[in-house]
């Protein structure tokens, strides 16, 4: 090995930074004896070895002059081997810094990578002398120079974000009009026919699941599967590289950069779904890779007795700790990064209750809460939780605090449930299409906390949902056990695929049902890539573990005439602020008349009273809003007038015959959305006057719209 120059260097910051001349190497562990920098050339082999002597306070830190970016590296940590005490040092292990901007690669499984002896009659008790070098992927010290012309992020109004659920991969694997060597990679986002046919569809905001790098689990590689959804990081900084069509020696940064460049460019935002609960090193029978070895008892949460273990509030084996001062800016620092360096519009929280969890209860005024509140940057972008884990009261959809966004799990049941015809369920139906305010009216919040969506990456999409009772999941060799077994939704009669032309025809009208009701919802829409074009899992709702055809969207086959519709469903919902709006529904009257801001009406013509609402079998209502009850004002501060629109659901096995309400309400009317005909257009195709009859047929929902003449 050649000598190297070293200057003490700086704590902060944290990770590998280039200035120019130099790097500045900078960890932390509170725990640990000794560091060392390990350097490695292209070819993966090690050129020097670096005791790092300087400490400050808990940081490790050393400057090498001459240092440029490409450079590979690791760290090597020494400190007390000692499970009980939640110490599990092991300098025969390579560890990736938890600040690298980028990995080259993401290993390969060996045994060399546990920190024990695998077989061992103690297990993890037990201390491995093999060393992992081989097998880790190496940190590389990256150029943050890039050409951003000026980028910033969009800040879409909340009312009018439209957010489309997607994966990396899968999105652009199968895109014919791609080139092949970027599909399935940010590159391929950023072609484009992808922006087209988003722009198209008029979605604004993509969310993409997970981008940080992350393992793929060994149990699943063993059983030929693999870990496609990702939610598994053992890095917050690096874009995964299997992601890259350009490289993986740091290009995935720059190629991640273009593409959020190129969506803003169209209009569109860039949300991430992030995983700080856990990491990819899972229990105390997982590998070390990273913050194991680098100082396990800060980085995790241990079980006080017993600190051999881990407090699994998330399912994976561990979860971090982001009590601890350190960790929780690690957190941040990584969060801040995504927004100045990487330009994302938003974040979806992984699992978000258990970063809630001061000790073992959820505060939703935690540490974590309090210092996203207060910052700057942070604070202005769109945070979204997924407010459940599965620790004790790890269920908390409504209880975020103000500023957050949550997915309403209880808006997804129950329009299932409602579409399915169940009983006892129009109250609740009500309260979900409003904007929840059962949920978010108390702490200032507005109906925009409420994320709807009807499916999402975790579950059946929305053509399986109308095609089986059942789950499918027998591909992912666990014996079909896996995945939630209830179906909320209904196969008329025949499960799975089928050519009755009259079912399939069925079928389709429950899924215009669906984004219909998504689509003229109070809350912000989030649609699952696919559902628009008929994306079929063959049943299976727990595709976590395929990489194939069976998750990649099927773009050769998809359904035009429903993405037509869906299309025409968001350019409705945009264009008139009585489908986003940013208050509450008021039951008072307007500007000196009697209409309210909603009226709810029972078909025959009369509005709902209190026995109508528990009527057990009620199935259709139809629904009233006022154009003149939007709250917004335009640049000269006058009230907004929008048109006034009837909606009518009727979720029964039967038609029904709706009587329009009275010229007080408006006059005439106008057909511009009839999911039984598969119709939507501002154009009309029919007029109708006061108290006119429309048929609504079964399991249907109309919408007229009310012409200004």
């Amino acid at each position: 090995m050649e000598n190297i120059k070293t200057w003490p260097g700086k704590p902060y910051p944290l990770g590998a930074k280039y200035d120019g001349l130099g790097v500045n190497f900078s960890l932390f562990s509170e725990n640990a004896t000794g560091v060392e920098l390990c350097l490695y050339d292209d070819q993966g082999d090690e050129t020097n070895r670096i005791k790092v002597i300087e400490r400050t306070h808990n940081s490790w830190h050393v400057y090498l002059p001459g240092i440029k970016p490409g450079q590979q590296y690791g760290y090597r940590v020494y400190g007390p081997y000692e499970p009980g005490n939640g110490h599990r040092f092991n300098p025969n292990k390579l560890l990736i810094d938890p600040y690298a901007k980028a990995i080259n690669g993401t290993g390969h499984w060996n045994n060399a990578l546990f920190g024990y002896r695998i077989g061992h009659d103690d297990e993890d008790l037990s201390f491995d002398e093999t060393d992992s070098a081989p097998y880790v992927p190496k940190c590389i010290v990256i150029d943050e120079v890039f050409e951003w012309e000026g980028d910033t992020q969009l800040k879409i109004p909340l009312n009018k974000t439209i957010i489309y659920e997607m994966h990396v991969k899968g999105f652009t694997k199968r895109f014919p009009k791609i080139p092949p060597e970027v599909r399935g990679t940010y590159a391929g986002l950023a072609h484009p026919e992808t922006i087209d046919y988003l722009k198209f569809l008029g979605v604004n905001a993509i969310e993409l699941m997970p981008v940080h790098q992350f393992v793929n689990d060994k149990h699943l590689i063993d059983n030929g599967l693999t870990n496609y959804w990702g939610y598994n990081s053992i890095n917050f900084f690096s874009p995964h590289p299997a992601y890259c069509a350009t490289g993986c020696q740091g290009e995935q940064v720059n190629e991640f950069k273009n593409m959020v460049k190129e969506m803003h460019k169209a209009g569109i935002e860039v949300i991430i779904d992030v995983v700080y609960n856990h990491t990819g090193e899972g229990s105390q029978m997982g590998p070390t890779i990273s913050f194991r070895g680098i100082d396990n008892a800060s980085y995790y949460r241990l079980v006080e007795e017993d600190r051999r273990f881990y407090m699994d509030y998330t399912g994976t084996g561990n979860t971090l700790n982001s009590v601890h001062p350190t960790i929780l800016r690690l957190i941040m620092d990584s969060l801040r990064y995504w927004v100045t360096e990487m330009h994302v519009d938003g974040f979806r929280f992984d699992l978000a209750t258990a970063l809630a969890r001061e000790f073992s209860d959820v505060d939703k005024w935690g540490s974590f809460f309090d210092v996203l509140h207060q910052d700057p940057v942070l604070s202005q972008v769109k945070l979204i939780a997924e407010p459940w884990d599965i620790g004790e009261n790890g269920y908390q959809v409504g209880n975020f605090p103000a500023g957050w966004m949550e997915w309403n799990a209880r808006y997804r049941d129950t329009i299932r449930d409602f579409w399915k015809g169940e009983d006892e369920k129009l109250p609740e139906f009500a309260n979900r299409i409003t904007g929840s305010s059962d949920l978010y009216f108390d702490d200032w919040r507005r109906p925009v906390a409420s994320i709807n969506f009807i499916t999402a990456h975790d579950g059946f999409t929305l053509r399986d949902l109308v095609s089986y009772n059942n789950k499918h999941n027998e591909a992912n060799k666990e014996d079909n056990n896996d995945g939630e077994n209830h179906n909320r939704s209904w196969n008329h009669g025949v499960e799975g695929e089928t050519k009755n032309k009259d079912i399939i025809s069925l079928r389709k009208k429950q899924v215009r049902n669906f984004l219909s009701t998504l689509f003229m919802s109070q809350g912000i829409p989030m649609m699952l890539a696919g559902d628009e074009m008929g994306r079929t899992q063959k049943g299976n709702n727990n595709a976590y573990c395929h990489d194939s055809e069976l998750t990649w969207i099927d773009w050769e086959n998809k359904d035009d005439e429903l993405a037509k519709f869906v299309s025409g469903l968001i350019k409705l919902r945009l264009s008139h602020p009585v489908f986003c709006r940013t208050k509450w529904f008021k039951d008072e009257h307007l500007h000196g008349k009697k209409i309210k801001d909603i009226e709810w009406f029972l078909p025959e013509g009369d509005t709902m009273s209190e026995e109508h609402w528990n009527t057990a079998n009620a199935k259709s209502v139809g629904v009233f809003l006022a154009g003149e009850g939007i709250h917004t004002r335009d640049k000269k501060g006058e009230f907004i007038t929008d048109d006034s629109f009837y909606l009518m659901f009727n979720a029964s096995d039967s038609e029904v015959m709706f009587r329009l309400p009275g010229k007080e309400y408006g006059n005439p009317w106008r057909k511009v959305v009839d999911t039984f005909e598969g119709y939507v257009s501002e154009e009309g195709k029919e007029e109708s006057g006061a108290h006119a009859e429309i048929i609504v047929e079964p399991g249907s929902v109309v919408l007229m719209k009310h012409i200004n003449k």
